[in-house]
């Protein structure tokens, strides 16, 4: 059986930089941090204080206001971001076969708020008995955003979420790949959403010194790669690609962003929290990627790392690059998109997928921000291209996605220059 070729036709995302892909690359090309004091709740009392939010959101641009009660926030970032990208695929038209349209969509954590409003009440008025929102179930479950797509365009094909914390909608973009090649479906909407700052989601990571602490400072907390590193910043928000067989594509005259190359998958099987101390895991995903997509390292021009600026992370993947690819990691651009935006947890993989794609259409790679002079950590090779602080003007055919999950779990996705052949 041949597998057939994979393409990108439609983009959406809702992040802290930029509520539409346009707005959201010149965030990144422009270096513009994400970050500032927490507002969807008093987090006075937190150690935490500052986190990436999403600004000026407003579900009724996009969700009947009745509709928008029934979901959490990450399911209306979700549809938010679907309506863009299923828009600017052109997918919502007549003469689409909606049997052969999946949505394959995650959330690392799903509707936290949702969970903590509706057991928050319960838990102040036990006396009175229970009393639950009927919507509270279907609103906090990680697969409804998925479903919520797939009823809102009537798409009838397969239909799920992946959970893999970090690198949950990495994993979602890989499984629609290889639907897609497979020919069990023509198009799948996929990507991924989080909402979770909130008492509970700032909360529990702070308790396990996860996130950054420096209040004072909140544009500059995120800095991976340097040696004042000191956890990384929450971020919120979705992003969505359209993944579609090249030749049904074709025949409907959409435009074509990227091809998809290749995936990876592998599990550090080594800690809960923390990435394998050698990048073992990190070095075997990129090698399966690689092996998937039938490149060589050399062919790889810009890698957007995981790089969520821990003291451990970021030391493991700069770690496995070296291996992986020898002396032409000296010669490719890195950088964390995650030092403008923060962290968007299950949302992650497919705003740094989105940034790739736009990289290799652009010939630009965003910056990795906040790097000062002399900051260096003596673990980390500083004659590999972090791409420090300002964007580098560079033809990229072939860029490289890595995700990293709590849990060991780590995706990869390889996005190269589409090309007749």
């Amino acid at each position: 059986m041949e597998l057939k070729r994979v393409v990108v036709t439609g983009l959406g995302a809702i992040t802290p930089i930029g509520n539409n892909v346009q707005d959201y690359w010149d965030g990144l090309v422009n270096g513009r941090s994400g970050a500032g004091p927490i507002t969807h709740f008093d987090a006075s009392l937190f150690k935490t204080q500052f986190a990436c939010e999403v600004k000026g959101f407003n579900a009724a641009e996009y969700i009947d206001r009745k509709e928008a009660r029934k979901m959490d926030l990450y399911a209306q970032y979700a549809v938010a971001v679907a309506k863009q990208a299923v828009s600017d695929a052109g997918l919502d038209g007549e003469a689409i076969d909606k049997n052969r349209v999946g949505v394959v969509f995650g959330a690392g954590i799903g509707g936290i708020r949702t969970f903590e409003e509706e057991i928050g009440y319960y838990a102040m008025n036990k006396q009175n008995g229970p009393k639950f929102n009927p919507f509270f179930i279907p609103k906090m479950i990680s697969d409804i955003a998925a479903g919520q797509i797939s009823i809102l365009y009537g798409f009838h094909g397969p239909n799920y979420a992946t959970t893999s914390a970090c690198a949950t909608s990495s994993n979602a973009i890989a499984d629609a790949f290889n639907l897609i090649r497979l020919g069990k479906a023509n198009a799948i909407v996929t990507g991924g959403a989080e909402a979770a700052i909130t008492e509970g989601g700032v909360g529990g990571f702070s308790a396990m010194h996860a996130i950054s602490t420096r209040n004072d400072s909140p544009e500059t907390a995120s800095r991976p790669f340097s040696a004042s590193r000191d956890g990384f910043v929450m971020g919120e928000g979705a992003g969505c690609l359209v993944l579609e067989e090249l030749e049904h594509a074709k025949a409907r005259g959409a435009k074509i962003y990227a091809e998809v190359a290749g995936v990876g998958m592998s599990a550090d099987a080594y800690h809960l929290t923390a990435t394998h101390p050698e990048g073992l895991g990190a070095k075997l995903v990129m090698l399966n990627a690689l092996e998937d997509a039938e490149m060589k390292p050399e062919e790889v021009d810009y890698i957007n790392v995981h790089g969520t600026s821990t003291p451990v992370g970021d030391i493991s993947e700069a770690k496995a690059i070296q291996e992986v690819f020898g002396e032409h990691a000296y010669k490719l651009n890195i950088s964390s998109t995650k030092s403008i935006t923060g962290h968007l947890l299950g949302a992650a993989g497919a705003i740094e997928a989105i940034a790739s794609i736009m990289a290799i259409q652009h010939g630009m790679i965003p910056p990795t921000i906040n790097h000062e002079e002399g900051d260096n950590d003596e673990k980390i090779d500083y004659n590999m291209n972090f791409t420090f602080n300002k964007a580098q003007k560079r033809e990229v055919n072939v860029a490289l996605s890595n995700t990293f999950g709590f849990g060991g779990h780590n995706a990869c996705l390889i996005f190269k220059k589409f090309a007749e052949y």
